[in-house]
């Protein structure tokens, strides 16, 4: 019922920046309002992990504790869109970013997550 379509990813030095966008097309019934939305990250090797995750009306917002102060995650309901601007990128954000739609709640864990875009590669070199 959700398609995600992630962009903005790249190639970066270390401290530059980055807005990650994703966009999403929902199925008629259904609003973008609708889902809690989150980005998760999944560096070569690694399992994937959770970055930060909004609730439906951007009422709250929840960060990991390895990205807080340097991440904000935001979302459009009207152009359907989700964001995630990351600052002072380090060598050890690199990985491929995936953004997820949830009916329940904005948690941590990507089991929660129904719908998953394809991801966007971030590189950031040293």
């Amino acid at each position: 019922q959700v398609q995600l379509v992630e962009s903005g990813g790249g190639y970066v030095q270390a401290g530059g920046s980055l807005r990650l966008s994703c966009a999403a097309s929902v199925a008629s019934g259904v609003s973008f309002s609708d889902y809690a939305m989150a980005w998760f990250r999944q560096a070569p090797g690694k399992e994937r992990e959770f970055v930060a995750s909004i609730s439906r009306r951007s009422d709250y917002t929840y960060y990991a504790n390895s990205v807080r102060g340097g991440v904000t995650i935001s979302r459009d309901n009207v152009k359907n869109l989700v964001y995630l601007q990351m600052n002072s990128l380090g060598p050890e954000d690199t990985a491929v970013y995936y953004c997820g739609a949830d009916l329940g709640g904005y948690g941590s864990s990507w089991g929660e997550y129904e719908y998953w875009g394809q991801g966007t590669q971030v590189t950031v070199s040293s």
